[in-house]
């Protein structure tokens, strides 16, 4: 995963994530695992809303969620960070709404913690730490 050291507030801040509405499950697997060549290395979610994280090459993912006809095509992204409760009290302290406080989640075989918050568009931003 791609981690970074130029940032001097959030340790190791890095691109973790984009997240991905799609609008045909099969379609969206066919590109992005068989012709792009993004390997899958979670799955997770349920029967009725498949999710999967492919790494797209180089560490950083994109994360397929499976068909809904409500969601926009871009639904979030996530970057990766050393302490992911510790970027949550940094960002909230900045003034902005934290949607879903850091939680420990195991997604297939990754255990991971994660956060949400709001940026100054709406945009959704997500902090994702993995163990």
């Amino acid at each position: 995963m791609p981690v970074g050291n130029k940032n001097a507030i959030i340790a190791s801040c890095g691109m973790h994530h984009i997240a991905v509405q799609t609008r045909d499950w099969e379609a969206s697997m066919r590109l992005y695992r068989d012709v792009l060549g993004m390997e899958v290395v979670a799955e997770f979610g349920s029967a009725e809303r498949k999710i999967v994280l492919l790494d797209i090459g180089d560490g950083s993912h994109m994360e397929l969620f499976g068909p809904t006809a409500e969601s926009p095509a871009v639904t979030h992204f996530a970057l990766a960070v050393a302490d992911a409760r510790a970027a949550t009290e940094h960002v909230r302290t900045a003034g902005y709404d934290i949607t879903v406080e850091p939680k420990d989640l195991e997604l297939g075989a990754m255990k991971v913690t994660i956060a949400f918050f709001i940026g100054p568009c709406g945009e959704v931003v997500e902090f994702f730490q993995t163990h």
